[in-house]
């Protein structure tokens, strides 16, 4: 079988386009030029790429023309198909947000194709077809974020930067040698092959659920669960907001993907009891989040514990391993990876605009920018799941699989926690917006319709996902097949020697 490029053309256009600007040397023009053409060309390949997987299946291709499982797969199915092209549609908005933010002195020093490295192992993590590639993959992006957290080298980036660089360091090595455990046990890094033979696996199952326990720690420890989300507000509140963005939608939800990935494929043999771990850890996440969301008024922090909570929604769903979950699950996901940029972008403007981050020193912007400040109320209404905003139908689909499960009490924290999140937001949107009006004098006199573009952009991209829930309710359906019915994803291996 030949290579199908189109499949990896989602590696290859961030990868090729990075390691031409780093030729092109500290040239800012042409960075923002290729990496829009490159984002772009991203997005189109991406749509294509979904129908495909809608009309067709799950598609598969061997680099190098290797079969699997000796290979190395490729291997998109809907859920991968619908993240890569998520992904893409960021790092657009993110990219021309960046024009007015990141600095020239930043993208001088190679921001914009450290950027595009890092989409680059993000595409590969939500698509490689094994697992040890999946390490590789998670690798590449982690070296660029490294960079990413520390351009610039204020104080406050290079201290956090340190912390983060120490766990991800510690946890990547954990990961491998969950990896090697794992081989041991199969002989086989690919996980559609590793599927079929824990399938059929007749051995010592506490030792499978010894090695899923590591593997999954390290996953946990990536999506920033309870109580390894130390790491995460204050490595996220050190860089700029173009930054910020990009981790806070992506880098833990690549956590949250390989844990639905492995955890659907080949670690629910003990499921009772892995699920209720999951959930007991998802619930502390969602209290420690809403704990953090409300004690705060720091504009960016109130975000940061935000994440913090989402990733409880949907680990907790993830638990559930049925239909009802994986559907709430998903559409949990992608929902807050757009919604949650487009909330930073937001508080970014807000910050660049007034030089200041502490809500309780910033009133009456309505004034001076009301379409901003009801996109802003409405970016909140999203957040907290107000129909038909798309959050709605994930966390319909969450609790309904909460309360089949009998797991009442979780649901209900669930319930609460939105009107947690509809506060910590509403009380920014009305201590921003609103009270005596502004003074133009006090603002900074900066460009700013790039910033609003990207901004309001990823907010109708969002009002729009919520409109269409039901047209897409087909392809949210297909991905959570895949993860309910690992054959559906393992079925190209069958029959492999």
């Amino acid at each position: 079988m030949v290579t199908n490029v189109l499949l990896i053309l989602p590696l290859i256009i961030p990868g090729l386009a990075a390691v031409i600007m780093l030729f092109a040397n500290k040239r800012p023009v042409f960075h923002r030029v290729t990496t829009t053409i490159a984002s772009l060309m991203m997005v189109i390949v991406s749509i294509f790429i979904v129908r495909r997987v809608y009309n067709n299946g799950v598609l598969v291709t061997n680099i190098g023309d290797w079969p699997a499982p000796f290979g190395i797969s490729v291997v998109y199915d809907m859920l991968s198909a619908m993240l890569v092209l998520t992904t893409s549609i960021i790092l657009f908005f993110v990219t021309i947000y960046s024009f007015q933010s990141i600095g020239v002195e930043r993208e001088r020093y190679f921001y914009h194709p450290m950027m595009l490295f890092m989409i680059m192992g993000i595409n590969g993590a939500f698509t490689t077809g094994d697992i040890f590639n999946m390490f590789v993959f998670f690798e590449v992006f982690l070296i660029a974020s490294y960079v990413l957290l520390t351009i610039g080298s204020s104080r406050i980036q290079l201290r956090e930067g340190f912390k983060y660089l120490i766990v991800n360091v510690i946890s990547s090595n954990i990961l491998v040698l969950g990896i090697g455990y794992l081989y041991s046990v199969v002989g086989s890094v690919n996980m559609a092959d590793i599927q079929v033979k824990l399938s059929n696996y007749d051995g010592n199952l506490s030792v499978i659920t010894l090695i899923g326990a590591v593997i999954m720690f390290v996953f946990l420890t990536k999506a920033a669960i309870f109580p390894l989300y130390f790491w995460l507000p204050d490595s996220y509140n050190a860089p700029p907001i173009p930054i910020l963005a990009a981790f806070g939608a992506l880098l833990t939800k690549v956590g949250v993907y390989a844990l639905m990935r492995t955890y659907s494929l080949f670690f629910s043999l003990d499921f009772n009891y892995i699920s209720t771990f999951l959930v007991v850890l998802s619930i502390l996440t969602i209290i420690i989040g809403s704990i953090g969301a409300l004690a705060s008024y720091d504009l960016k922090m109130v975000v940061i514990y935000n994440i913090i909570i989402a990733i409880g929604f949907i680990v907790i769903a993830v638990a559930m391993l049925d239909m009802d979950g994986m559907l709430g699950s998903i559409y949990y996901l992608i929902h807050d990876m757009i919604i949650k940029t487009a909330l930073f972008l937001l508080v970014g403007f807000i910050i660049y605009r007034t030089g200041k981050v502490n809500a309780k020193e910033i009133h009456g912007l309505m004034s001076v920018h009301p379409v901003t400040g009801w996109f802003f109320f409405l970016a909140g209404l999203s957040l907290a799941g107000v129909p038909p905003f798309p959050g709605f139908f994930g966390k319909v689909y969450i609790v309904k699989s909460l309360f089949l499960n009998e797991y009442y009490i979780s649901g209900i924290v669930i319930l609460f926690s939105s009107l947690v999140i509809l506060y910590s937001i509403m009380r920014l949107f009305i201590q921003v917006f609103f009270g005596a009006p502004a003074n133009l004098e006090d603002l900074k006199p900066i460009k700013y319709d790039k910033l609003l573009f990207s901004a309001i952009g990823l907010v109708v991209v969002s009002i729009i996902f919520g409109l269409s829930a039901d047209l897409l309710y087909p392809y949210f359906e297909m991905a959570a097949q895949t993860l309910t019915d690992p054959s559906i994803y393992s079925e190209y291996i069958m029959g492999v020697e």
